[in-house]
């Protein structure tokens, strides 16, 4: 399955501006994900790509302008939500990637969310990020809603999809929990259940705000 913030698998040609940019955020990934937010430095990012100081230095400022452009680099990758045939399917899918994002060492997901909490920058950038993928993941409640799976038209997606994936990053990343490969489907049926009984419900005006 493909993690949705590797950008290693789908990078857009270019020249040698673009094959600068991704050996630097290569560069940046490996960094965060070994040393942590800490650990980074300009210094140690060009080194590790092979490109002067002073490029670096030049295009992005600083870490902060490191961490986002790595995150707008996650945004920009041809990820797609799972489309298994049920929504019960779908989020266990999507689950199932998130876990393996979380749990591969080290991880540069883990390690991006530690980052955010050390530069606004990142955080607005990774907040941003986070809102485009549950937008993007909203097909699946679209879906089905129209295979007749949810019993109301106004249904709360965002909602839902928190609900689902949540205990992922509960589990995995508040408690440092051994991985259940449970985890995944259980919490997609949980998800499925609760919206199947109407708790992600809402009014007709609510949906039009």
């Amino acid at each position: 399955m493909t993690d949705p913030l590797d950008t290693t698998s789908d990078r857009r040609p270019g020249g040698r501006t673009a094959r600068v940019r991704a050996q630097v955020l290569d560069a940046v990934r490996a960094e965060l994900a070994e040393r942590g937010h800490e650990g980074l430095t300009m210094e140690g990012v060009a080194a590790r790509a092979g490109v002067h100081r002073a490029t670096v230095y030049r295009r992005w400022r600083d870490v902060g302008g490191l961490l986002v452009d790595v995150i707008a680099a996650a945004g920009e990758i041809d990820w797609q939500p799972p489309d298994t045939g049920s929504l019960r399917g779908d989020l266990t899918a999507l689950n199932q990637e998130i876990q393996e994002s979380l749990l591969v060492r080290p991880s540069f997901a883990v390690a991006l969310m530690a980052a955010s909490f050390h530069s606004e920058q990142a955080a607005r950038a990774q907040t941003q990020l986070w809102n485009d993928r549950y937008d993007q993941c909203e097909i699946l409640v679209e879906r089905a809603l129209t295979r007749g799976e949810l019993p109301a038209q106004h249904t709360d997606a965002r909602g839902l999809l928190i609900a689902a994936t949540a205990p992922l990053y509960h589990q995995l990343v508040l408690l440092r929990a051994d991985p259940d490969p449970r985890l995944p489907e259980r919490a997609a049926l949980a998800a499925v259940l609760a919206a199947a009984a109407g708790a992600f419900h809402i009014g007709r005006d609510e949906s039009m705000r």
